[in-house]
């Protein structure tokens, strides 16, 4: 990789992802820990702020998958509170960001917004959030209002739930507080915190209990690929997460999402482009290679490629042996899914061209069923030594393939220790990451700046 004269090095983002609601995790390692208890988030987190990433990334699942009606126990399923676990860590560490994803199709602006301000006081102006929509009835079920709204009316929901959240974070100035011991006057403005929002799915007025934060706002993430989703990020997320693993994927949706701030009169460093990342490291590339086929195939036992295969053929399959051929019946089309709340259903958009392709495969490559789940499922983004891995992250920031990379570990809550020991001092060396935190806020980490002051300058020009 080799970089212009006159452009300088690009400064890398990184953070981690604690897994739990997909099946990058291999539970069943007898190096793998809990995924509930306090202790198994803190060793994380704290592995992460001993290597100078940004932030910790918690997602959320609102529902526990199933399969045949039965819930999904291959994988790490449930996950604890966000907000109590986000909590609990900021009394944990000291820079670190704690982000959180929270769906706007079944919560409230005021219980969101009141909860995210919360978190940017308890850690100093840390908090994250990472803005999603459901996308299924079975999620729905859950909730008081069910069901769920068609692709156009979640983001339109989301927008609005994201800009009234806005107002209610800024129906606070932050000097309204004086706390005069002399006078006995504590509140400058008494109008503090008054709202109004009237809206298509919004109509609220009140007070926002909650002073304005350090932040001012907390930071926001999306994690959308449509061309909604991208849209939604251009106009007000600080950053998008990005699915796309290869540089020329990679930097096709770089420039696509940074070519559509301007027309929202944004800049584009305003919006970082952060892909999460697996990796397997070895002493050499040959053993991070062999050790990455063997990390597959605890991610993909026999029992779970059956379960795989079934989001697309739409049947039981519990009969067919993994080790054996592909079964030679059609999917079934049928309205009902026998795998419910999994994203996965979503990709096989038509299972009988899928069926044709992945029969031709396995017949050309003499794959068993599990072979070919291991085969096309999701690979380890990077593999190989710390220096190979050091260069290729580094490679793909420099090229504008991404802005840093979300790193997600095989194991928990341990499987960050390696990466943060052995590449992290790597990318010091190349001048691209971070010695030492240089500010106390998560905006500080990422390069963004205050919203209040972001605001005076739209107002000055």
């Amino acid at each position: 990789m080799s970089t212009s004269p006159d452009k300088p090095l690009k400064q890398i983002h990184l953070a981690a992802h604690f897994p739990g609601v997909n099946n990058t995790t291999v539970w069943s390692d007898p190096e793998a820990g809990s995924h509930i208890e306090f202790s198994s988030f803190a060793h994380f987190a704290r592995t992460a702020e001993r290597a100078k990433f940004d932030f910790l990334f918690l997602a959320e699942g609102l529902r526990l998958r199933e399969q045949g009606g039965e819930i999904y126990d291959l994988d790490v399923v449930g996950r604890p509170d966000t907000f109590t676990v986000l909590s609990a860590l900021a009394a944990v560490t000291e820079h670190l960001g704690l982000t959180g994803t929270i769906n706007s199709t079944f919560n409230e602006p005021y219980e969101v917004a009141r909860q995210f301000a919360t978190l940017d006081h308890l850690s100093g102006g840390r908090a994250a959030w990472n803005v999603v929509t459901s996308w299924d009835a079975f999620t729905g079920e859950n909730f008081r209002r069910g069901g769920f709204l068609p692709q156009e009316e979640r983001y339109s929901r989301a927008e609005e739930f994201l800009a009234t959240a806005h107002e209610l974070f800024d129906s606070w100035r932050g000097d309204e507080i004086v706390a005069d011991r002399a006078t006995g006057t504590f509140l400058r403005d008494a109008r503090a915190g008054a709202f109004v929002h009237r809206g298509h799915h919004f109509d609220i007025s009140g007070r926002f209990n909650v002073p304005r934060g350090p932040q001012g706002r907390p930071v926001v993430f999306q994690a959308g690929d449509s061309d909604e989703g991208r849209e939604f990020a251009a106009a007000g997320a600080d950053a998008i997460f990005s699915r796309y693993a290869t540089r020329k994927a990679g930097r096709a949706f770089y420039s696509d999402v940074k070519d559509r701030l301007a027309r929202y009169g944004r800049s584009r460093d305003q919006l970082l482009i952060l892909p999460a990342a697996t990796f397997v490291l070895g002493d050499t590339d040959a053993d991070a290679e062999e050790l990455s086929r063997e990390v597959r195939r605890q991610q993909v036992s026999g029992a779970t490629a059956i379960k795989h295969l079934e989001f697309v053929w739409n049947r039981d399959l519990s009969a067919y042996d993994p080790e054996g051929p592909l079964p030679d019946i059609d999917p079934d089309l049928g309205e009902h899914t026998i795998a419910r709340g999994r994203a996965q259903v979503r990709m096989y958009r038509d299972p009988l061209a899928t069926a044709r392709e992945w029969r031709e495969l396995a017949a050309a490559n003499k794959w068993s069923i599990r072979d070919l789940v291991i085969e096309t499922g999701n690979r380890q983004s990077f593999v190989g030594s710390p220096a190979t891995v050091a260069a290729t992250i580094d490679d793909f920031v420099q090229s504008d393939a991404a802005d840093g990379f979300i790193l997600v570990p095989h194991l928990t809550p341990g499987g960050l220790d390696t990466f943060a020991d052995t590449v992290v001092p790597l990318l010091q060396e190349r001048g691209v990451f971070r010695t030492d935190y240089e500010g106390t806020t998560l905006r500080d980490h990422l390069g963004l700046a205050h919203p209040d002051h972001v605001r005076a300058e739209r107002n000055a020009s």
